[in-house]
């Protein structure tokens, strides 16, 4: 894959007639190296996966096992009892929804390569983004165009300057993509920011496509949510799906809500196109799980209440950590990540281990000490400012006592388990940007 730098974006372009060069997802990489040295018995954590961390809720494992026989492929748009409780969910969000504009999926991911495939043309990210929109963009044939930007939303000036430049080059850029809440930092955009961008999709004719699967984990301290469809809801094309809420990642259900006229009519044409050729359909007793986790009844909306009080304090213990070993950490305000920079730091890391990129970082934390996070160059930031994602919802417990536990507890950092590992996080930290080395022959300085 060659990567072409320029200021204020970066071009993601495979060889002409080549296949799209990339390996394995490098959060699906990081979950197996982990797991593998948990098998053979090394010490582990596991802070580099982006799962939730916690149980099914029994209400949805019992739905699932009352539809298990359910064996048809369905509509490829996804069962009508789906589509009309989806419906309903972006409807209590002042987003009315008719179940016609509602396609299903095989978890968000899909969808989001199918749409990315649907709308053609080149598409604007985030820098950082999350690590699969280039990748996606680089399996549709397209060019993914790397904007900086701020909380999962790419600068809105600078979207404008790479949509006129790419217009006037003859390869024009079709979509742009945010993800409100962020990952990989944790963080929920403004209002003026998003207004902004939809500003200039309006001018440059850009489909919005709005990744809003952790809208429902946005802590209290965070400022009020906001959606791109808010202000261009006939252009902005919004996913989500229950893989975070309510942790039902292995589940593989994802759902996008298409906008109301012509676009939505053309775009949901062309995405069922894709998915008849792809997935067919999710899997119908998901689906009908899936239809009763979209209706929200009230223990799972107190379930996911409950997630999202367990994801907020553990976020904010393992910032804490960082914070107090120099690194330079945006206070966390949604999700389950943190997102750590080392900069002020970064002469003793240079010194010390020889580090001068964060996939150096994180290799040396992972090699010498078990300690799996993720590069922020992984999700297009430069590699040189030295940030890592950290996600912290594998630390709940290995065991479904231990999860239900974080879960209920008013104080879960207090529990052993997770006590203990934000200690073993305080005991690396310290040691790797220590400017004391330990060896064969005692401590000195660096």
């Amino acid at each position: 894959m060659a990567l072409t730098t320029i200021p204020g974006m970066s071009i993601i372009e495979p060889a002409l007639g080549a296949a799209p060069s990339f390996g394995v997802s490098a959060t699906l990489a990081a979950n197996e190296i982990l797991a593998a040295r948990h098998r053979r018995g090394e010490p582990v954590l596991h802070m580099a996966f982006g799962e939730a961390g916690l149980d099914v809720h029994p209400l949805l494992r019992d739905a699932l096992a009352d539809a298990a026989g359910r064996n048809g492929y369905g509509p490829v748009a996804g069962l009508p009892a789906l589509r009309e409780a989806a419906a309903g969910y972006w409807t209590r969000r002042d987003l009315p929804t008719t179940p016609d504009q509602v396609v299903t999926g095989p978890g968000s991911k899909a969808l989001l390569f199918g749409l990315i495939a649907a709308i053609g043309g080149d598409v604007v990210l985030p820098r950082p983004s999350w690590v699969s929109y280039a990748a996606q963009a680089s399996l549709a044939g397209v060019q993914a165009r790397l904007v900086p930007g701020a909380a999962g939303v790419p600068e809105a000036a600078r979207v404008a300057n790479v949509a006129a430049a790419a217009r006037a080059a003859g390869r024009p850029v079709r979509a742009v993509i945010v993800t409100v809440p962020d990952n990989p930092t944790g963080l929920l955009a403004q209002a003026s920011a998003i207004r902004a961008l939809c500003a200039v999709a309006e001018q440059h004719n850009l489909v919005i496509i709005s990744d809003e699967i952790y809208r429902d984990l946005i802590f209290d301290a965070a400022p009020p949510y906001t959606s791109p469809s808010a202000f261009s809801a006939e252009r902005t094309v919004v996913t989500s799906g229950v893989s975070k809420n309510l942790a039902l990642g292995g589940w593989r259900l994802g759902v996008v809500r298409l906008p109301e006229g012509p676009l939505g009519a053309e775009l949901r044409d062309r995405l069922l196109a894709i998915a008849s050729e792809i997935w067919s359909a999710p899997a119908a007793p998901v689906q009908e799980a899936a239809a009763l986790a979209f209706r929200e009844p009230a223990a799972l909306v107190a379930h996911v209440a409950a997630s999202r009080r367990l994801h907020a304090r553990v976020a904010r213990a393992v910032a804490a950590r960082f914070a107090a070993h120099g690194a330079v950490v945006p206070t966390p305000q949604a999700a389950f990540y943190v997102y750590p920079g080392f900069g002020p730091v970064a002469d003793v890391l240079r010194h010390k281990h020889g580090i001068t990129a964060d996939t150096d970082l994180a290799g040396l934390l992972l090699r010498r000490y078990g300690v799996g996070v993720l590069p922020g160059s992984a999700f297009g930031e430069e590699s040189w400012r030295l940030r890592l994602r950290v996600a912290c919802s594998m630390l709940y417990g290995s065991t479904s006592e231990r999860r239900s536990a974080a879960l209920a507890s008013d104080d879960p950092c207090a529990l052993p388990w997770i006590a203990e590992s934000l200690d073993r996080l305080d005991e690396v930290l310290a040691e790797v940007v220590s400017l004391r080395i330990t060896g064969p022959g005692g401590a000195r300085d660096a």
